[in-house]
């Protein structure tokens, strides 16, 4: 979705053309390609609806961010054409379905899309409890607002931002507006802005201006400019916007130049300066993107020239929009995409900078994002103050705000889990979080240092349960409510069951085991006999007193006899072995049965005729192994 921002490639310097509803389809077409949105839907709209048409109106109407009359063209699309309608027009339905906040029907498509399940509504609610500020934004008020975003601290006391306010501007044919220029003014602190003034000729000019950054001296500026001049790119003849530098000398702005990486092929904006700035970051879908615009970064060299263009990765950036990056003082990454999952449009998101590389990005959370775009994210971290736009009202608006950090990531349990008698940390523990109906509602395994970690909401009740393979299992319960604690540190120290009883060892080869004397069989028969039954009820006493042990049942053979056979009677044998369990009560779910026939001898017996009966003996066997 688009507002009167140029947030794509392809900016149309295209005006005063008079389209009549008797253009043929081929013209509209071109339209279309041209991306003269507006003029294209209102004479889509008298043609039959055939597939082609109904595809090109729809977006027509997604890229001008009409997003009512989108829906109700894509639904039409959908129902008509279902099983011939190209996979992204999926993803660009769901999106105006979430402009709506229409999330469950948005993410029946998004599963298609992703070929996975999708649930934004879970989503919503976790980033709300996890991300790491809360927002309070109150709308820049300005006379003669008009598509005014991208706000950007100037000096101390100025602010520079892009606006669509000027009225004697030639129309932008996407959507009927004015042409971009930039602007600076006095920011109060009601939020409102004095001394309004365009910057000079010579950086305003006929075409688009915006997204301006400023050198801390003042002296130095970057910004974005739209070409005068369209390029074919793939099927759309479209004007590509660059990136311009502008030196500010003797009061002046002058010295206004291109980056020499910048082009007439692709697009290159929203730059935006390193705190030592030594190096740029941009947006770009230069070749070798992941599909669509990509954050880039590019060193400034002390001679002014520049580095090679370097692309963030795909941690960062998707084959959808990744755009309008800021690099705060703190190596933070905001940037706006509708590539990484959100709510609705371009959201913005956060990464960290750890060991020169980004981690995985953050939603910055409902109180700064909405179902349309977000944008334009800029903050001044000592501060906790800065601006963001987005066109939730309907059209692009700015807003400043006052950053806290969010109360409810306060609200989270953790600890380690040990082994009570070494304190040798259980990597890859099972640690769940349970509701107070009993619910799982997080499973997880702990990391390299055997922590976990869990956030939780005020006000509820809680149990912990941690477990590990062949220990006892702990379980621990707490509340988050009035009189409960904000933050919990729970540990465990396990005891495995090795430790606790002295009928279960642990082999090298054979695992965790329950000793038992030796269970016979008749010959050639699998019944649990009298005997073998008194034996067997010492597991089922095992088993009853810890109901979280699960048991692998195996039944062994000697050499003696044909393979086949000696395999089929240890199956048969342990299969037997196991239903005797099950009818002394024992849950089959905690059972396992495995016949080995003669495939693990516990000697050297592997051969007919070499060994005494007795050690022959040695290898019929039935063995109790400790699954969990």
């Amino acid at each position: 979705m688009k507002t009167n921002r140029y947030i794509l490639a392809g900016l149309l310097l295209v005006s005063g053309l008079g389209f009549a509803q008797k253009k043929n389809l081929k013209q509209v077409n071109k339209l279309f390609e041209m991306r003269a949105y507006k003029d294209a839907a209102e004479i889509y709209e008298t043609k039959e609806r055939n597939q082609e048409v109904l595809q090109n109106l729809a977006d027509s109407y997604y890229y001008n961010t009409n997003i009512q009359k989108a829906i109700k063209t894509y639904r039409e699309l959908f129902v008509e054409y279902g099983d011939s309608i190209d996979i992204d027009y999926h993803f660009r339905f769901a999106q105006a379905l979430k402009g709506v906040k229409q999330y469950k029907e948005a993410d029946k498509h998004l599963s298609l899309y992703y070929n996975k399940p999708i649930n934004t509504l879970e989503f919503i609610n976790e980033t709300d409890k996890t991300t790491p500020h809360i927002f309070e934004l109150k709308q820049i008020e300005s006379k003669d607002s008009k598509g005014d975003f991208g706000m950007s601290f100037y000096d101390e006391n100025k602010v520079a931002f892009a606006s669509a306010r000027n009225i004697e501007s030639p129309e932008y044919s996407w959507n009927k507006q004015p042409y971009l220029d930039l602007y600076t003014a006095t920011l109060t602190s009601q939020n409102k802005l004095e001394d309004i003034k365009p910057f000079p000729e010579a950086i305003n000019t006929d075409s688009h201006e915006s997204s301006a950054v400023f050198t801390k001296d003042g002296k130095t500026m970057y910004f974005n400019r739209t070409n005068t001049t369209r390029k074919k790119t793939g099927d759309d003849k479209i004007a590509h916007i660059k990136i311009y530098k502008a030196e500010f000398i003797n009061g002046e702005w002058t010295n206004v130049t291109a980056l020499p990486f910048a082009s007439n092929s692709y697009s290159t904006e929203h730059p935006a300066l390193s705190k030592d700035e030594k190096t740029l970051y941009f947006a770009s879908d230069m070749p070798g993107t992941y599909g669509s615009f990509d954050i880039y970064k590019v060193a400034i060299n002390e001679d002014g020239t520049y580095g090679e263009p370097e692309n963030l990765g795909d941690t960062i950036n998707t084959k959808h929009r990744e755009q309008f990056p800021f690099i705060s003082h703190e190596n933070v990454l905001y940037f706006s995409s509708i590539g990484h999952l959100g709510y609705g449009g371009l959201d913005v998101f956060r990464s960290n900078e750890v060991n020169d590389a980004f981690e995985k990005p953050v939603n910055l959370g409902s109180s700064v994002n909405s179902s349309l775009d977000d944008f334009a994210y800029v903050v001044r971290e000592k501060d906790n103050i800065g601006f963001v736009s987005s066109n939730k009202g309907g059209y692009d608006r700015m807003y400043g705000f006052i950053r806290e950090e969010n109360p409810l990531t306060k609200y989270q349990v953790e600890g380690v889990v040990k082994d009570i008698n070494s304190n040798k940390l259980l990597i890859d523990s099972s640690v769940q979080l349970i509701d107070d109906s009993g619910t799982v509602i997080q499973d997880i395994a702990t990391d390299a240092n055997g922590q976990y970690v869990f956030k939780v909401d005020p006000n509820k009740k809680y149990k912990v349960k941690a477990t590990h393979d062949a220990y006892i299992p702990q379980e621990v319960g707490f509340s988050t409510g009035p009189d409960g604690e904000v933050h919990h540190n729970i540990s465990f120290a396990l005891k495995s069951f090795k430790d606790a009883e002295e009928r279960i060892k642990e082999t090298e080869k054979r695992g965790v085991q329950v000793t038992l004397d030796k269970i016979y069989f008749d010959f050639d028969k699998t019944n649990i006999r009298e005997d073998a039954a008194a034996t067997l009820n010492v597991l089922v006493g095992l088993m009853k007193k810890y109901p979280s042990m699960e048991v692998e049942v195996s039944s062994h053979t000697d050499v003696r006899g044909p393979d086949e056979y000696n395999l089929n009677l240890s199956k048969a044998r342990a299969a037997s072995t196991l239903e005797y369990l099950v009818s002394q009560g024992i849950n089959r779910n905690r059972l396992k049965s495995e016949g080995y026939g003669e495939t693990q001898p516990l000697n050297k017996c592997i051969k007919e005729g070499i060994c005494t009966d007795k050690e022959y003996n040695v290898n019929r066997r039935c063995e109790f192994r400790i699954l969990n």
